[in-house]
């Protein structure tokens, strides 16, 4: 009895500081920070290391395969291709930040409403995420981008409405479960009104699901992304997207393979690095850990 007591009871610096050591024990989740980490430096740091305009156009030194001079070689416009890859760092995290934060904000919105008021609120907005749900997310994407025109911006909108269900079902369910506690519970007794308990005592008790789907989230918005680049919908040429990049070196894969090799590699890396952290910290949140 003790030990629940002692536990209920726990600061939240040590329960901070109890994550981060379960966090730090996960090696795979460490080596997915240190590659997001590396990949945050890239884009931040863009135009102080990249040694060439990622636009800059060379003809006489097309698909040059990598060299001293360019360690990824250069596309079929002679560009330098690791210059786009570091530029396109920036590009892609942008993208899958804005589209998870949209699906974020709208999901839990929706989420909380549904889940705490229940009744026929419940029903209309749960049944429209089911009818979101009920197409392919990447056919869905397209449709969206297709209505709103291909641009970077109408990507990062579709991706998010794309991944808002996700996010809406998730709140819903941790909202249903602690709108029954008994803080909840002793709070509307005392009168306190609907939106200070949800503010207080609902939505912060939600967080951890919320963290772990959200980081999840961006490797799922960021290949969303590149695969609607890919198609021609999301960043347009000359954007150094990798998305992009794939799309426009893909009949090159057997003359000059490095085309398509980095940024393809780009994807892959920053995709395992959100997963690996993701993994980490649905382990390191577990209460039952």
């Amino acid at each position: 009895m003790a030990h629940i007591q002692d536990t209920l009871q726990t600061p939240p610096q040590t329960t901070a500081l109890l994550i981060w050591q379960r966090l730090r024990k996960n090696r795979l989740s460490l080596v997915g920070s240190i590659l997001i980490g590396g990949f945050l430096f890239l884009a931040f740091a863009a135009p102080l290391i990249a040694p060439a305009d990622p636009m800059a156009q060379a003809l006489y030194n097309r698909l040059s395969p990598p060299t001293l001079e360019h360690p990824f070689g250069t596309d079929d416009f002679g560009r330098d291709i690791l210059s786009r890859v570091i530029y396109g760092a920036r590009i892609s995290l942008r993208v899958g930040v804005f589209a998870v934060l949209i699906a974020l904000i709208l999901g839990t919105c929706i989420g909380v409403v549904a889940g705490y008021w229940g009744g026929w609120i419940d029903q209309i907005l749960m049944r429209m995420m089911d009818l979101l749900l009920a197409f392919p997310s990447i056919l869905l994407a397209i449709g969206i981008v297709a209505i709103l025109g291909p641009g970077l911006e109408n990507a990062m909108l579709a991706v998010g409405i794309v991944a808002m269900p996700q996010y809406a079902r998730l709140i819903r369910a941790s909202v249903l479960t602690v709108r029954e506690t008994d803080y909840v519970m002793a709070a509307r007794a005392l009168g306190a009104s609907d939106w200070r308990i949800l503010c207080v005592a609902v939505l912060p008790n939600c967080l951890a699901p919320l963290i772990v789907q959200a980081t999840l989230g961006l490797a799922t918005a960021i290949l969303d992304a590149a695969g609607l680049s890919f198609l021609g919908l999301g960043a347009q040429p000359p954007t150094p997207e990798w998305g992009a990049m794939l799309s426009q070196g893909r009949e090159l894969i057997v003359r000059a393979p490095w085309v398509l090799t980095f940024p393809g590699g780009a994807i892959f890396f920053t995709v395992l690095a959100f997963n690996l952290v993701g993994d980490g910290l649905r382990d390191a949140l577990d209460p039952k850990a």
